[in-house]
């Protein structure tokens, strides 16, 4: 069998109007999608760029989630430095207060001072995020990486501020004989013979206190950096979206005016297909 011969009028607007199927088939599924370039058939240069630009936005998102987590880590290491703040001021307090008590005072005083140095150290123990604590090892470290570059990362160090380090010095002015054992002298001995040991105990309290302080400073000042390089990350992770949508979105409002354009010019083919069979029609006539 031979091929079906067309005539060139009908011919021509049968290819004007598969011309306008595929154009308008196209339209759609850039309308349907947001995206003019949906794979590398579309546009290999503008794809492969905005996939490597969605790609770098990806590992990005990954390091700033870790400096989310990073920061809330420090902020926990640093309400419980302030929390381990005011109890060191009640233990100074206890001090203060037992230097002009009576025997039988003191040793309720020396009780209340051992129960709060333990507890202490169990709140520095509890300051801990997702398993890892800053405040009672120096051994522990907090590695934050802000890109896929080795250079581009923090390492923040532990320290240890349990009771057992941070006011042996207390323990051994009162004549500790056990430094787990903050104080475990006779407190109600004579006040003439540990008046001195109470002195040297406040001021090693106040070493205490503003090694503290030092702590919850630097911490505060490392939770700051961590939260200009977040935004930082959060803003750079935008551009790269944007860059990528640059490439590949389409002009929704063009691609309607497309569409609207193109379903007339399909009716137009339509008709004008049906005009030139007229003319075969036509011919037909004379046959019959």
């Amino acid at each position: 069998m031979s091929d079906i011969a067309l005539s060139g009028s009908v011919r021509s607007n049968l290819l004007s109007l598969q011309r306008t199927n595929s154009l308008l088939d196209r339209t759609q599924d850039r309308l349907a999608s947001g995206k003019r370039v949906n794979n590398a058939l579309d546009d290999a240069v503008s794809f492969f760029q905005a996939k490597t630009l969605s790609e770098r936005s990806t590992d990005i998102t990954t390091r700033k989630n870790e400096i989310d987590q990073a920061i809330s880590a420090l902020k926990t290491s640093v309400t419980g430095i302030e929390s381990a703040d005011r109890v060191a001021k009640q233990l100074k307090g206890i001090l203060t207060t037992a230097k002009t008590a009576s025997g039988k005072e003191r040793i309720e005083l020396r009780k209340q001072f051992n129960t709060l140095a333990a507890q202490l150290s169990e709140l520095v123990r509890d300051s801990s995020y997702q398993g890892l604590s800053l405040l009672n090892s120096t051994s522990a470290k907090l590695t934050v990486n802000f890109s896929t570059r080795s250079q581009a990362k923090i390492d923040i160090l532990g320290r240890n501020l349990l009771a057992s380090k941070l006011i042996t010095g207390t323990a051994a002015a009162l004549g500790s004989v056990a430094a787990t054992q903050v104080v475990t002298i006779a407190w109600s001995s004579a006040p003439t013979l540990i008046l001195s040991r109470f002195d040297k105990g406040v001021a090693i309290l106040d070493a205490a206190i503003s090694t503290l302080r030092n702590a919850t400073s630097t911490l505060s000042s490392n939770v700051t950096f961590l939260q200009t390089r977040l935004d930082f990350s959060k803003e750079y992770v935008r551009i790269m979206e944007e860059g990528a949508g640059k490439l590949t979105l389409a002009d929704i409002n063009e691609e309607g005016a497309n569409l609207v354009s193109l379903q007339t010019r399909q009716q137009l083919a339509l008709q004008a297909l049906a005009f030139a069979g007229e003319s075969e029609r036509s011919i037909l006539q004379l046959f019959r």
